[in-house]
């Protein structure tokens, strides 16, 4: 699933293979899907882009947004989002599908679930895009010790685990509950642990965790078990995942172990991260 590591490559992606591009063509909402969230018709995306060029791409927390002029296209966790060169073959079904005047094209396709919300700039009301935009990026240089400390130290966090409070209500923009894994191995802290349990060192601890994993991730473009804009696989090697529960930890040599909590699952090692 779409989360910051993730989103960031793609956006970088998007940057040198489809910047500068102009829209011949949209066909949205093709192949139905039932959690496949649009913003208004899908059916007027065409007459929203066609023509527009495309001038930039970034990555906000789990979001990707695309600028085509004045016009928005911004894709949420849960799309994968994949470039075809002119002579690539499109996939037979998708959701959303933009063809360049070059030939070249871009087509989104929901998983699970997924947003593709096309609109104009400043139409889209949506808390989610409101608050990844608006607060500090985990890598970033305003996301420090001092504004980690007033995130954890809040009264209202304190009855909160730790996987409640890294991975939900976007606290942290583009953390969910696929990266909290390895966080959450690498600080050796359980994420059932209350907040208000943590020790000063291991909030320390923490949050170095958030700011080192995150930038680890996205400097190796994205997560192994996420795909990237070319469909490759991303470099950095995942610890905690449905992959390896049941192995050896490769610290310890404890076992790691899959449970069902808050709604999904979550994968820690019973030697180094106890309760």
């Amino acid at each position: 699933m779409l989360e910051l590591p993730e989103a960031l490559t793609v956006a970088n992606q998007l940057q040198q293979s489809a910047k500068g591009k102009r829209i011949s063509k949209v066909i949205a909402a093709q192949s139905p899907h039932k959690f496949a969230f649009f913003h208004g018709d899908p059916q007027g995306y065409h007459d929203l882009l066609a023509g527009k060029i495309i001038r930039n791409a970034a990555g906000y927390g789990g979001l990707i947004e695309v600028e085509a002029d004045d016009v928005r296209l911004l894709v949420g966790d849960g799309v994968g989002l994949r470039y075809h060169e002119k002579i690539e073959q499109r996939p037979p079904k998708h959701q959303l599908l933009i063809e360049f005047e070059d030939g070249s094209s871009l087509s989104a396709s929901v998983q699970m679930y997924g947003g593709i919300w096309c609109f104009h700039e400043g139409e889209f009301d949506n808390p989610y895009y409101k608050v990844a935009k608006d607060k500090p990026s985990p890598l970033s240089e305003k996301f420090d010790a001092d504004y980690f400390e007033r995130m954890v130290s809040s009264p209202e966090m304190q009855k909160l685990s730790t996987k409640a409070f890294l991975a939900t209500e976007q606290r942290i923009p583009g953390l969910g509950n696929g990266v909290l894994q390895d966080i959450l191995w690498n600080a050796r802290i359980h994420p059932k642990r209350k907040i208000t349990s943590l020790s000063d060192e291991e909030r320390t601890v923490l949050f170095k965790a958030v700011k080192s994993m995150l930038g680890e991730m996205t400097a190796l473009c994205g997560r192994d078990t996420e795909k990237d804009l070319y469909g490759n696989n991303g470099r950095y090697k995942v610890m905690m995942s449905k992959n390896s529960a049941g192995l050896p930890c490769m610290t310890c040599g404890g076992y790691i172990k899959k449970e069902n909590y808050m709604g999904g699952s979550v994968y820690y090692c019973e030697s180094c991260q106890t309760v």
